[in-house]
This record gives structure tokens, sequence and C-alpha cells, in this order.
């Protein structure tokens, strides 16, 4: 399973919903589960976003999946990273070189 950072921004529509229904956050929590997306820790945040999720998928398309669905609700725009372990990345750069350049 992979890791990924998943920022969102609430658009006016979203805040709206938020406000009327602060239980909302738990029903979009519903959706990424329902997906197979693991939430590993969740943040509200001050600044340019609105949230920080840290989740696990199974792979890159099911992560871009739950995005898309996200996204296409209105309420929220969403900008997600791939996060890699640090000790995956040093043994990554410590590997002799397989190609010329």
């Amino acid at each position: 399973m992979s890791v990924y950072l998943m920022l969102t921004t609430l658009t006016d529509e979203g805040r709206k919903s938020l406000q009327e229904n602060p239980d909302f956050l738990k029903e979009v929590n519903k959706e990424v589960e329902h997906l197979g997306v693991k939430i590993l820790s969740q943040y509200a945040l001050l600044g340019q976003y609105d949230f920080v999720n840290i989740l696990e998928a199974p792979s890159d398309e099911v992560i871009a999946k739950l995005a898309i669905r996200l996204s296409a609700g209105g309420g929220m725009h969403t900008m997600t990273l791939a996060a890699i372990p640090i000790e995956g990345l040093i043994a990554t750069l410590k590997e002799k070189k397989s190609t010329p350049w």
C-alpha cells in the first residue's frame, strides 16, 4: 500500500455544507473508506488549504479515482501528493546505476 498526502480546499458550496452540517466530514470519510482508502490521519489547517489527510491506498489509480469523486461533488478541490518513505528513498539512491547515464 502506498501513502498519499491530500490537501483539500473547500469551495463556497463546501464551506456552506460544512457550516450547516459539521458531520459532513464524517460522510466524506465514509466515501473515502468505501473506495478502499485508509485514513491514517486528518487535520484542519489554517492558511491556503483547509484540510490535510494522510491516506493509504492500494494504487495511484484508486487515489486518483477518490480525488476525482471528491472534486466532482463541487464542495472541494484536492491536490494529492505521493509520499515516499525516507528509508526507501535513501535505499534507492544508494543502488548502483544499471544504465550508462
